[in-house]
């Protein structure tokens, strides 16, 4: 009887090498231009106290109702797999003692866990850059972070993406705003599906999200935060758009906006992509102002993106393949200690080297395709007691004996 085949948990996958490598070309280009805005990188625990995301993301949100892996440990602690991470960074800027320390700009990459539906783009287990900035006071940090995350996404050549913007207000104008909105709401409760009857009085902007087209016809003349802004709300938009406009960041306003947790305020921006079906934004974020102190902590302006590297990098198409720099043929068995000894010598210099192992020169030159190496460097008793080798192109076929000083010279060249 042939044993049960192993299957990895539904949305849960590997990052195979292919895979890997388009992820990180795009921590490379955020490592890159993240440093250019003065942002340092942190590593997070993926596991957090259960209550850091009722408190900070909002026990009515789905992501806490419906989605979080959370559970009590043998130690009879409440703990989960962080969904997201600027609940679990904003604790660590707490714990860490920070909040004196002016401003901080942070940004972090690794798993984030949420238990919904897989589907493109989108899975339980997933990649995630993330990008927080405390202590940013006005629409001039928010204009800069936008731009950051916009030049992100250009030093990855993609195209084709979108910027959409949104002022969610704060707590001097949301209420009012709220109360219209939910006795619009009430007003088409038999026409709104049900996800929407639920949310309309816990999380009722949440409605404003559906992708549900029956819902959708019902909220076209639903209210939007955007006309119901304060004065200091409607100062602190047109800032940000008058920043964006100085710095060359195109953009457009989509009063649909209204981003899924509960925390966020004023700001809030999507880029969205038309390539990825439904699940079209690669890239979002916010203003934060009330979460830190909220958590415990002074009152602390604060905005922040995320990016899941998934998305990212099926719009990257095709993964350049893993660099071969160097394949070691050996001719003898007496030759393979010394060949090993090459090959080691040949990585202190800073080559991608596979050695072929020995055996027949055509199932080792065969080998060498497969790994797609660059050069091949043959060596075999003649060549080990001249200390020599024989290196081929294996893009023009030539080859040379050389030196093993010369060798390196031609292969850098």
């Amino acid at each position: 009887m042939a044993a049960k085949k192993l299957q990895s948990i539904r949305g849960i996958h590997d990052g195979l090498p292919a895979e890997v490598r388009a992820w990180q070309r795009v921590e490379a280009a955020a490592r890159k231009v993240f440093g250019t805005y003065a942002f340092s990188e942190v590593r997070l625990p993926v596991l957090e106290p259960t209550e850091l995301f009722v408190r900070s993301i909002g026990e009515a949100t789905d992501i806490v109702s419906k989605e979080m892996y959370a559970f009590t440990d043998q130690g009879g602690d409440h703990i989960c797999l962080r969904p997201e991470g600027t609940a679990g960074a904003v604790r660590a800027y707490l714990q860490g003692g920070l909040t004196r320390s002016g401003g901080q700009r942070w940004f972090y990459i690794g798993p984030m866990f949420r238990r919904e539906r897989p589907q493109k783009g989108r899975l339980r287990q997933f990649q995630q850059i993330g990008v927080e900035m405390f202590g940013a006071p006005g629409p001039l940090e928010d204009a800069e972070i936008l731009a950051m995350a916009h030049a992100f996404l250009s030093e990855l050549g993609i195209g084709g993406l979108q910027l959409e913007i949104n002022s969610l207000g704060c707590t001097a104008c949301r209420p009012a705003y709220r109360e219209a909105l939910v006795a619009y709401l009430h007003e088409r409760a038999d026409l709104l599906c049900e996800t929407c009857k639920e949310r309309m009085d816990k999380n009722p902007m949440r409605v404003l999200d559906c992708k549900v087209a029956s819902c959708q016809a019902e909220l076209s003349a639903a209210p939007e935060m955007v006309n119901h802004l304060c004065a200091s709300c409607e100062s602190h938009f047109a800032g940000l758009q008058a920043g964006l406009k100085a710095l060359q960041v195109p953009y457009h306003i989509n009063a649909r906006i209204v981003r899924g947790l509960d925390y966020y305020n004023r700001t809030a921006f999507e880029i969205v992509t038309d390539q990825l079906g439904a699940q079209g934004t690669v890239l979002a974020g916010g203003r934060y102002d009330g979460l830190i102190e909220e958590l415990g902590g002074p009152a602390t302006t604060a905005i922040g993106f995320a990016a899941g590297l998934e998305r990212l990098a099926m719009l990257l198409g095709d993964s350049e393949p893993a660099v071969v720099d160097i394949a070691v043929v050996v001719l003898g068995e007496q030759v393979i200690p010394y060949s090993l000894q090459q090959a080691a010598k040949l990585r202190q210099h800073g080559f991608s080297v596979v050695h072929c192992g020995g055996g027949s020169a055509k199932r080792q030159f065969k080998a060498a395709d497969r790994e797609g190496a660059r050069f091949v460097v043959v060596i075999g008793k003649d060549e080990m007691q001249a200390g020599v080798a024989t290196l081929k192109n294996m893009a023009t076929g030539e080859q040379q004996q050389l030196a093993f000083e010369q060798l390196v010279n031609v292969i850098r060249d």
